[in-house]
């Protein structure tokens, strides 16, 4: 996979755009979030550079050099710094119940490590953290399959519904969670009609 997204993202163009994923940006309008966020799966840190405009503190990762590369280049055209790991967030060295919020945004992981992974999140979220998550619904793939422009694995056990998120987020308090068609307009990667899960889910205080 690694190689897989290196190669995505060494492509001079952004794959995903260069602009914030829409249910993103407004999540950071609507909850109050100030002090420190995580990233992971940030790939070319578009959602990255926003979130450190908006004045937070910003941690990325991502197991791709060359989505870091671009992250970078991106912070430096906006004069924002950010902090930006590669590796696996299961294996990174990062702070524990120290992150005010969190973004998971069409980070899509294999089931047999999904939950795992959906959980160090959480840990590393501070009590009272937010977590903000947009990813594919199950429902999607027939779209992707006819258009793959539409983006997503093709995969029906990488994608989301909203049991699932329910479950793999149980100790979260439940501020959103709906499955809704959206029309997305990010990179070459994300066009089309798309089936999407969105959740905030908030840490206990």
């Amino acid at each position: 996979m690694k190689e897989f997204w290196n190669d995505r993202y060494g492509a001079p163009e952004y794959a995903y755009g260069r602009e914030p994923n829409v249910f993103f940006a407004r999540c950071l309008e609507a909850y109050p979030v100030s002090g420190s966020i995580l990233l992971p799966a940030e790939g070319e840190g578009r959602n990255a550079v926003h979130a450190a405009r908006q004045g937070l503190q910003v941690t990325a990762c991502d197991i791709s050099e060359a989505g870091r590369d671009k992250a970078m280049t991106l912070a430096a055209e906006h004069g924002v710094q950010l902090r930006y790991e590669v590796g696996d967030i299961r294996t990174l060295d990062l702070d524990r119940e120290h992150y005010h919020a969190a973004a998971l945004i069409y980070a899509h992981f294999a089931p047999e490590v999904r939950a795992g992974i959906h959980q160090r999140v959480v840990d590393h979220l501070a009590p009272g953290g937010l977590l903000f998550l947009e990813a594919f619904s199950k429902q999607n793939l027939p779209l992707r399959l006819a258009d793959p422009r539409v983006g997503g694995p093709d995969r029906v056990d990488m994608l989301h519904s909203t049991e699932q998120v329910l479950e793999d987020f149980a100790g979260l308090e439940v501020l959103e969670l709906q499955e809704m068609g959206i029309d997305l307009r990010e990179g070459p990667y994300h066009q089309g009609r798309a089936r999407v899960v969105r959740f905030v889910g908030r840490k206990a205080p």
